[in-house]
């Protein structure tokens, strides 16, 4: 039955508009709380932004940078609110989330010419030597600009790293699940009241190899 129930919230879900998608969570934890975990599990929502105040840097929110009702910022290794026992990544794998996100920083210059990135690092529980999770986020809020009143664009990648076994200790497999949500919400004495919103997820997998000139965040990128 609590199966049935899942999928029938998810259903509901990608039939209301993405742009609402906090206050249609919402509703429907209010009206099946045990599926509370589930939901938030399940459901894209879209990206909030926090100040670290060491480095003086914005970082975002995610579940993948919290422990309870603290987020961690991967510009200062802080917990925003402060906690003196969260999770924090491992040494090599906090070297690799520090370089990431220099590089992930300069893309999204780059190519959104604005907007925020975090990138985060963890271990995951297959419990295979040299595995790890990565997440790759950008938030982007849009100006107001003629009939747009509101408007926002958050990109997710998670990734899924995993040797790929054999003879070679060098060989991996990335396995990359992104999703895209955008929003616009425009108002005119010709259109009205329109809300433009929408996502979309997609998979991918493939192997690559470290060698001297490829590191697992060129093989991710």
């Amino acid at each position: 039955m609590s199966d049935d129930l899942l999928n029938s919230a998810l259903n509901l879900v990608r039939r209301l508009p993405p742009s609402n998608v906090e206050n249609s969570l919402a509703g429907l934890i209010e009206l099946q709380p045990d599926l509370t975990d589930d939901l938030l599990n399940h459901v894209d929502q879209p990206l909030k932004i926090e100040k670290d105040e060491k480095s003086g840097k914005n970082f975002i929110q995610c579940d993948y940078n919290r422990d309870g009702d603290s987020y961690r910022s991967p510009w200062s290794n802080k917990y925003y609110p402060n906690i003196d026992d969260g999770f924090l990544p491992g040494k090599e794998l906090r070297e690799m989330e520090v370089a990431a996100n220099t590089v992930f920083d300069s893309y999204r210059k780059l190519y959104f010419e604005g907007g925020t990135s975090s990138v985060y690092f963890f271990d995951t529980e297959e419990g295979k030597s040299g595995s790890f999770g990565a997440c790759f986020l950008i938030h982007k809020d849009v100006e107001k600009a003629g009939s747009l009143t509101t408007g926002w664009w958050d990109s997710i990648h998670v990734f899924e790293v995993q040797p790929k076994g054999g003879d070679d200790k060098n060989a991996f497999t990335y396995k990359l699940t992104s999703t895209v949500m955008v929003a616009m919400k425009l108002t005119d004495d010709k259109i009205g009241f329109t809300d433009l919103s929408g996502n979309m997820t997609q998979q991918d997998q493939k192997n690559r190899t470290l060698d001297k000139h490829d590191s697992h965040i060129s093989n991710m990128g």
